[in-house]
């Protein structure tokens, strides 16, 4: 069971553009991303997919500066682009990233592994594992994981343009083919917002990474909420902010 997390990166978000490049302690926003996905102990390999623009030429050096493989698509049609390098790397399950997340939990994603191939072990059907369906995390530790069989026949047929920007529209709205299972928080945190889509997400990033990033180590979980928890106003920099669902992102 070969689990590849691939991150979607490209330079051209309509909001903020060029949001994954953009430094947060002298390394860049999918820097960050990639430094925090090598503390997985579960993953078995981590490619970026971008598009093949000129413009995304810089996500593709950033990439590999930080060892990722790097797998260059459709801008538009991500769920290809997903299918291409699923299929590079040699995955035998996705583990779909963003790349507007530099809070992602390696901890979290290797405890929903863990669980994952318990439940395969057990002879549970799954075709997507995920915990988004209902959100009960905090905005930007979302998790998607499914099956590279249930990619391809997504990437096959799915028609309709949200479904191939997005990814995993089709496999959702096609339960009785891809049985869904949510991970659910012991807490619902889902109004926190941990994504990056606007200068304010940014203003929030910024100071969080100020006030807790030490060069060498990834900040926590557990130090972030302890951290909101103490200066509560650094959550209202962002909390505005709309969520635009089902976002191409990157």
């Amino acid at each position: 069971m070969r689990k590849v997390a691939i991150v979607q990166a490209r330079m051209g978000s309509t909001r903020l553009p060029g949001k994954v490049m953009k430094p947060l302690c002298g390394i860049s926003v999918l820097g960050h991303i990639l430094l925090r996905l090598r503390r997985s102990q579960r993953l078995d390999d981590i490619v970026v997919a971008t598009s093949t623009l000129s413009r995304d030429d810089v996500v593709a050096v950033e990439a590999r500066r930080h060892g990722a493989q790097v797998c260059r698509g459709s801008e538009t049609d991500v769920l290809a682009r997903y299918r291409q390098a699923a299929e590079q790397a040699g995955a035998d399950w996705v583990v779909r990233i963003t790349a507007d997340c530099p809070l992602i939990d390696p901890l979290l994603l290797d405890s929903m592994l863990e669980d994952l191939q318990e439940r395969l072990g057990c002879g549970e059907r799954i075709g997507f594992f995920t915990n988004t369906q209902p959100h009960s995390y905090p905005r930007g530790l979302d998790v998607e994981i499914f099956p590279r069989w249930a990619l391809e026949q997504a990437c096959a047929e799915a028609s309709e343009t949200y479904q191939r920007e997005h990814v995993t529209p089709f496999i959702i709205e096609h339960g009785e083919r891809y049985p869904l299972v949510n991970v659910k928080a012991c807490r619902d945190t889902s109004h926190l917002r941990w994504t990056l889509d606007t200068p304010e997400d940014f203003q929030f990033f910024q100071t969080i990474y100020e006030a807790l990033y030490r060069d060498g180590d990834i900040i926590t979980t557990a130090q972030v909420m302890d951290l909101l928890v103490r200066q509560p106003e650094i959550s209202a920099i962002n909390a505005h902010v709309q969520q635009k669902e089902g976002r191409l992102a990157s």
